[in-house]
């Protein structure tokens, strides 16, 4: 259904122009498990992630409140969608990623580009799921339409990726990473505006 669903909505967003241009695609690691984290401002920028790199396929992390959504749920679930209790984060919250990309497959996960106290927890969860699972992370950001009108008012979108990075052992490397992750979000974000 993943296939089919990338197909439909790369369709959809060139059609309507909002197709993301695509900025350092020779960053995204051909092969393997690892984990993208973007900055988040819709629902948008989730779509043109997911067609970017297809036909590879993401797993993105969302919050379990958008599975109990009728209809909603049953449909994320079969776009690789698996739930996460943000308010209550068990260890699942670390099992699912570490054994998608135990098996080759490719974590999305949308830390927002703001610093509040649950961005930074999410930015933090993604540097922990790339530090245990011994995997890359590759930074990502979005400008565009953000839902959507935005695409029906034929916004363009922009996406860019910066180089993959490890994380080491500790608490002090994840918290080195998780604000060198917050500089790359930053600076990602200029450099788009630059080309846009």
């Amino acid at each position: 259904m993943y296939k089919l669903a990338a197909n439909i909505v790369k369709m959809f967003l060139a059609v309507n122009g909002s197709k993301a241009k695509v900025y350092g695609l020779e960053n995204v690691p051909k092969d393997g498990g690892f984990v993208i984290a973007c900055t988040h401002n819709g629902y948008v920028d989730i779509l043109n992630l997911g067609v970017s790199i297809h036909p590879r396929e993401i797993h993105f992390m969302a919050k379990k409140q958008l599975f109990e959504i009728k209809g909603l749920g049953w449909l994320i679930e079969r776009l690789n969608a698996f739930p996460v209790d943000r308010d209550n984060p068990g260890p699942s919250v670390i099992k699912v990623p570490r054994q998608l990309i135990k098996e080759g497959k490719i974590v999305g996960i949308f830390p927002s580009g703001t610093r509040s106290a649950e961005s930074n927890d999410l930015k933090q969860g993604a540097i922990t799921i790339a530090q245990l699972s011994k995997s890359q992370i590759v930074p990502a950001a979005y400008i565009g339409p953000k839902d959507i009108g935005g695409v029906l008012k034929r916004k363009k979108g922009y996406l860019i990726y910066g180089k993959p990075f490890t994380v080491g052992g500790g608490k002090e490397a994840r918290d080195e990473a998780t604000h060198f992750l917050e500089q790359e979000f930053q600076r990602l974000l200029v450099e788009l505006e630059q080309k846009k």
